[in-house]
């Protein structure tokens, strides 16, 4: 017989932006795209769900958001349909003494997590799921012999062998979190088609996770047997060019798989490049970025807060400091009210000198050297002025960008202390 599911991926659940006072508006989109799906599910009476990994934005997630996902995950136990998951790359606990929030969730029945075990000679087992432990590789639902494979990192392709040389069933799927070269938007994490070609013979439907932009990978045939839902929510800027949604999809007996790309409704996300190029001054600017903007926005009729990435660049008469985010902020909220903005400050600024005009270095150049600066002003970290600047940046990029908790800033912290700073 037939069997019908839905696969999704990525849904990040936890993400948010802590600085902008959006924090509870944007930490709730995530859990509404999930609630949203699950609906589906249900009305639709599929057989199984599968979540390809990144259900959770960070491994170190509050127990808020454990509560609040089990609470979303709800109508599929009462409904008794089974979700079956892997875990990401932003699923990883660190610490392999812990239980992770992903095996929490399974040993509550909440999702059935597959993990293959390894053999002494260093292949793959999947070991049939046990409900008591809420652990194993395979599973195995209205005859369809499910089978996980979670985030390993940049040498994917070189797992697929062992992955075939495993697996002696038919009629299978394989979840696997990773992307393919070519049509992935992320850098790591991918193997190339043809590395992942092999998994077409042993398996129907290869279940992806890992890129947030939807694609399918064919057979030289012509068959697609690799499907990627992308994530339903934008989760980074840059997404707001993909369609986002998940698949619902029926798998016939002879291993077609029949797949319906459902779309969601993402809260809105908009870039916006502002060219200030030979502004004399922060009110010429300004004044510019408002005529721009008004330009990028018109016609919008989503009443929801949009968030918002301003790319600011060109050549300017005045300090790029001038145009701190506050006064940018106050001009953008003078056109439209969004949820939470990002500034990439690219500006340049031009000085005239008796030989003509300068161009002197970048805000983000400037930024660099003050921060350079105030390190090497201690003697202890002079010669480490470069290493510093770039942690300090990566810890001020995370809090803004809300990808990480307050547990693991303060190891990336730690860390910075055990090497010496």
């Amino acid at each position: 017989m037939s069997v019908r599911f839905i696969h999704t991926s990525d849904i990040h659940l936890g993400k948010t932006y802590r600085s902008s006072g959006c924090e509870a508006e944007r930490y709730r989109d995530f859990f509404h795209v999930l609630s949203g799906i699950v609906a589906d599910a249900v009305a639709e009476k599929v057989d199984f769900v599968l979540i390809g990994g990144d259900l959770f934005h960070t491994g170190q997630i509050l127990p808020r958001t454990f509560a609040r996902t089990i609470e979303t995950l709800q109508p599929l136990r009462d409904a008794g349909i089974p979700c079956v998951a892997v875990e990401g790359n932003h699923d990883w606990i660190h610490r392999r003494d812990s239980v992770s929030w992903m095996e929490a969730l399974s040993q509550l029945g909440y999702i059935r997590l597959l993990r293959p075990a390894r053999t002494e000679a260093g292949g793959y087992r999947f070991d049939t799921f046990d409900a008591e432990t809420g652990s194993g590789g395979h599973i195995e639902i209205a005859g369809v012999n499910i089978y996980g494979q979670g985030y390993v990192g940049s040498q994917a392709g070189a797992h697929v062998e062992r992955i075939c040389e495993a697996i002696t069933t038919s009629r299978n799927i394989l979840l696997f979190h990773v992307g393919i070269w070519s049509y992935s938007p992320v850098e790591i994490g991918n193997m190339h088609p043809d590395e992942a070609l092999p998994l077409a013979s042993c398996f129907d439907y290869l279940a992806l996770g890992h890129g947030h932009k939807p694609y399918l990978v064919h057979t030289p045939e012509g068959r697609p047997f690799a499907f990627n839902p992308g994530a339903p929510e934008c989760v980074n800027f840059g997404e707001e060019r993909y369609p986002k949604g998940y698949y619902l999809v029926t798998l016939q007996p002879c291993g077609t798989a029949e797949h319906q790309f459902r779309e969601t409704s993402p809260r809105p996300m908009i870039v916006s490049s502002i060219d200030l190029d030979g502004a004399d001054c922060v009110e010429t600017a300004l004044s510019r970025l408002t005529e721009q903007l008004q330009k990028k926005l018109a016609g919008r009729d989503d009443p929801r807060r949009l968030l918002l990435e301003l790319r600011l660049s060109g050549r300017v008469r005045f300090h790029p400091f001038e145009l701190g985010r506050e006064r940018l902020k106050l001009a953008v909220e003078s056109i439209c009210d969004p949820l939470h903005i990002e500034v990439k400050n690219n500006l340049s600024l031009v000085a005239r000198s008796g030989e003509g005009e300068t161009v002197k270095k970048s805000l983000a150049d400037i930024e660099r050297d003050v921060l350079s600066e105030l390190i090497a002003a201690k003697s202890s970290y002079q010669g480490r002025e470069e290493e510093l600047v770039r942690l300090c940046l990566d810890l001020r990029d995370r809090v803004l960008k809300g990808d990480v908790e307050g547990e693991e800033l303060l190891g990336l912290l730690s860390n910075g202390r055990t090497n010496g700073c």
